[in-house]
């Protein structure tokens, strides 16, 4: 409950200072559609028993207020929700933009390959652009209802003060089934996330473009829709379950109320025969008895329904409650330009304490102004070691040492300022050439530090050669514009390693260049000027390289041979050679396979 309370006053704060103005007159046409129906029915009491009056006089009045109320009843309901609209609007826009603000504040990645934490961000994404403007406009329909229903309440009490006793009790199970209803869905909610996220994963796949091939060619889309089916039935049938138990329990509560209206209309009948009531009395009766039991029923499912989002809107202020999960060490210092160099001191990492060591102990020096090329099998913890340079992870002992400091006293976004990387798994944004470029450094990004970005890369001239230039959009996803609906163009894998490279020469005079991969899927002769454009790039610059190709690797001043985690050789190409060790090893290896074809 004090969960359920602390959402609330979260939710309505959120709406005060959003919008104002909007609350306010959305309360004001509220108020005003409340009253209307009430004051109608007294209205056509009034009218009923002057035209029944042996004499009927004093009519004007009252049809004249008739006819203000049927026009207030047709022309208040649009402009409720003219409001409504525009509050809703502004509420989910600014809750959703808390939301992403708060994701976007994660420093690290470790939250985004947790399976509970991304179901309950799926949740939170969910109901945090729809719960905050429903909890407030059911907030506010329940608050109109109440209005209303209290004015039929009186009714009934001036009529038949113990029939209008019958029909509030009456409504007590109607309420308590309602909020047992409301727990069960948020029950159910919970449940079937993990399966709806699964069943949106297949449905993304049997649609993307990148997936297409595969499973087209080893004829997956049958197998991935059988999947998508499961996880829905699963789904259907925890909601149908639901829904069961909900026409079970709202049965018999609907018909205590049936009898109710139906005892309360036959007392009205014979006391009205008996002249006790008139026939205004019987209509207002009637018109109130009904407007009670539906208005009790239409609030006892508006607080349900809040109840409900209530409880999944708590998943929305867990993410943004989630405490900052890589904090700075104190004390916090600036990130300094680098002058000395990195320094890995026996770091030991693990992803968690049920997975094994990644990292074991490893030390390593990379000088300012120096390259460092970092091969080994996959799995070695060539990547890992990058992602705690990034301070994407920490590592779980030991430090990396920036100029002699633990990079844990730097605050993340300053140290990530002094670099730029490349990565093997490197992003292909649906947008255009150039901003894909741009956003590599999106402060200095004029169309004149675009081009030098991409003439450093090598990619000017494959912007040249598109057919709208640095203007044209990468990728089939989106149309540029609408009015003009070119279709995207899109690139082979090199071209969007080119681009890449391109995106990461955005950053003027970074630190640490890190290259992961920088010429995976190009070809011979693009891969000779690539790493003629790199070499020229990383002089006099302290660069870190991970490369499969030890020709490629021979390029960087020092080499680090890592093997299950640690550092099995370090030195220069020559000394590697020299100590005919595995780099040696690896070295002819791959010279053979480039030189057996020739000599067959």
């Amino acid at each position: 409950m004090r969960r359920r309370l602390a959402a609330l006053r979260a939710v309505l704060g959120l709406a005060v200072r959003t919008a104002p103005a909007a609350l306010l007159g959305c309360l004001l046409t509220a108020a005003a559609v409340a009253v209307v129906p009430v004051a109608a029915a007294w209205l056509m009491r009034t009218v009923l028993d002057g035209l029944t009056a042996p004499h009927p006089s004093g009519l004007p009045l009252p049809v004249a207020g008739l006819v203000a109320t049927g026009v207030a009843a047709a022309v208040l309901p649009h402009v409720e929700q003219l409001v409504r609209g525009e509050l809703a609007r502004r509420i989910a826009v600014e809750a959703q933009d808390r939301l992403y603000a708060a994701v976007n504040s994660t420093v690290g990645l470790a939250r985004f390959e947790d399976p509970a934490r991304l179901d309950r961000l799926r949740l939170a994404q969910q109901c945090g652009q729809e719960a905050p403007p429903q909890i407030v406009l059911g907030a506010v329909g329940l608050l109109r209802t109440a209005l209303t229903t209290a004015g039929f309440v009186a009714t009934l009490a001036a009529i038949g003060p113990v029939l209008a006793l019958l029909v509030l009790l009456a409504s007590v199970p109607v309420l308590a089934t309602e909020f047992r209803l409301s727990r069960a869905w948020v029950g159910t909610a919970l449940r079937i996330t993990p399966y709806e996220r699964r069943e949106m994963f297949y449905g993304q796949l049997l649609g993307d473009v990148q997936a297409a091939k595969e499973l087209r060619l080893f004829g997956l889309g049958p197998y991935f829709r059988a999947r998508m089916r499961a996880d829905r039935a699963v789904v259907d049938a925890a909601n149908r379950r639901t829904e069961q138990r909900a026409a079970l329990l709202q049965g018999a509560p609907a018909l205590v109320s049936a009898a109710v209206s139906a005892a309360g209309l036959v007392w009205a009948v014979r006391a009205a025969a008996r002249g006790e009531l008139t026939v205004g009395d019987v209509s207002v009766f009637v018109a109130a008895v009904a407007a009670v039991q539906g208005g009790i029923g239409t609030a006892a499912a508006l607080a349900a329904l809040a109840q409900q989002k209530l409880a999944l809107f708590g998943q929305y202020l867990d993410v943004l409650a989630e405490p900052v999960d890589l904090p700075a060490l104190a004390p916090v210092r600036p990130a300094p330009p680098l002058r000395h160099g990195l320094e890995l001191r026996d770091v030991w990492f693990r992803y968690s304490d049920r997975h094994d060591w990644v990292l074991r102990g490893v030390s390593l020096t990379l000088p300012a102004g120096r390259s460092l090329a970092l091969v080994g099998d996959n799995g070695a913890g060539k990547s890992t070691l990058v992602k705690l340079l990034l301070r994407f992870y920490d590592p779980t002992r030991g430090a990396v040492l920036w100029d002699g400091t633990d990079i844990r006293h730097f605050a993340p976004e300053e140290l990530r300022e002094r670099i730029s990387a490349v990565f093997q798994d490197f992003m292909r944004y649906d947008l255009t050439a150039a901003e894909n470029i741009a956003l590599g450094d999106v402060r200095t990004a004029d169309p004149g530090r675009v081009r030098q970005a991409a003439a450093e890369a090598g990619a000017d001239g494959l912007l040249a050669s598109l057919p709208q230039g640095g203007d044209t959009m990468l990728g089939r996803a989106f149309l540029q514009d609408p009015d003009h609906p070119e279709e995207g163009v899109e690139l082979s894998g090199g071209q969007w390693q080119r681009v890449a490279l391109a995106r990461a020469m955005m950053r003027r005079g970074p630190d640490l260049l890190i290259l992961d991969e920088p010429t995976a899927g190009l070809d011979p002769a693009a891969e000779y000027e690539v790493q003629r454009l790199l070499r020229r790039h990383r002089h006099g610059r302290t660069g870190l390289m991970i490369s499969h190709r030890l020709g490629t690797a021979r390029e960087a001043d020092l080499i680090a041979v890592l093997r299950e985690g640690t550092v099995a050789e370090h030195g220069t190409h020559e000394e590697l050679i020299a100590a005919d060790g595995t780099y040696a090893g690896l070295f002819r290896r791959q010279a053979e396979g480039y030189t057996a074809g020739s000599a067959r």
